[in-house]
């Protein structure tokens, strides 16, 4: 009786490997990225404000002269859900801090003081502590927005030069809404468009500018831009640092602070 040996078969070939995880990237950070992609930097107070504006020319009331101010202020695309501390970095850039401000020393600082784990910042009170410490200069937060009584406050610090930065909930649309800071964004405000009554003039600080003549055609009034006298850092009493106003836009004594997990836009 005869045995047949078995045969042996040769083992599959092994299978291909996975193709590697592509990481979601949000469709914020690509629009932003998209933005400032091949864009070299707009220097100077009003040329990204003029553009702005020409794009939306026809937005504007034809029976109003429109007044801009505005400071330039660098831009940062944000790495992971910095936007606030981007935006102070940004802001700093008006303050004139004699060392300069980095952006690590801005993380660094703020994640060493307990004001963030991974670059978020939801209080207006550990923002206001971290730009005095890392900015050297005087910080006012205020409460209740930006109407009332801090409208004024606030038009004659942008009119100082002096940055502000703004706590408020980003739709998405980019533009503010009201969702308990589950949306939770900063912006930087340096500067201010107002529109104004045929006529008005505020003692030569404001000169025409005959590049952008917002609604000339119906009344033949150019946009107004500050001169560059009217801006500087503003000091305040002798021997005090230019102050650096948070707004936050909860009642009095409120901050506006998100639920864990709530999303960053890219973006300053």
């Amino acid at each position: 009786m005869s045995t047949e040996s078995p045969t042996l078969s040769s083992p599959p070939p092994p299978t291909a490997p996975p193709p590697p995880v592509l990481l979601p990237c949000s469709g914020k950070k690509k629009l932003y990225q998209a933005i400032a992609q091949g864009k070299s930097p707009m220097l100077g107070d009003y040329e990204e404000a003029r553009l702005l504006l020409k794009q939306r020319e026809g937005s504007f009331r034809k029976d109003l002269q429109w007044a801009l101010f505005n400071k330039y202020v660098p831009s940062l695309i944000q790495d992971g859900p910095q936007c606030g501390l981007v935006a102070l970095w940004m802001a700093a850039q008006l303050v004139q801090h004699p060392l300069g401000v980095s952006m690590e020393s801005v993380v660094h600082t703020a994640m060493q003081r307990g004001y963030t784990a991974q670059g978020e910042v939801f209080s207006a009170q550990d923002m206001a502590l971290l730009a005095e410490e890392v900015c050297g200069c005087r910080t006012e937060r205020l409460s209740g927005g930006m109407g009332g009584a801090n409208t004024a406050h606030i038009l004659r610090h942008l009119f100082a030069g002096l940055p502000v930065l703004v706590p408020y909930d980003e739709d998405f649309n980019h533009e503010p809404c009201m969702r308990s800071g589950h949306r939770a964004h900063w912006a930087v405000a340096s500067g201010i468009l107002l529109g104004v009554a045929q006529g008005w003039s505020e003692g030569g600080a404001f000169q025409a500018d005959p590049a952008l003549p917002l609604a000339a055609a119906a009344t033949g009034c150019p946009l107004l831009v500050g001169r560059g006298s009217a801006g500087g850092v503003r000091t305040g009493k002798a021997g005090q640092e230019p102050a650096l106003p948070a707004v936050a836009t909860g009642g009095a004594g409120e901050e506006q602070r998100p639920a864990e997990g709530a999303g960053s836009p890219a973006g300053g």
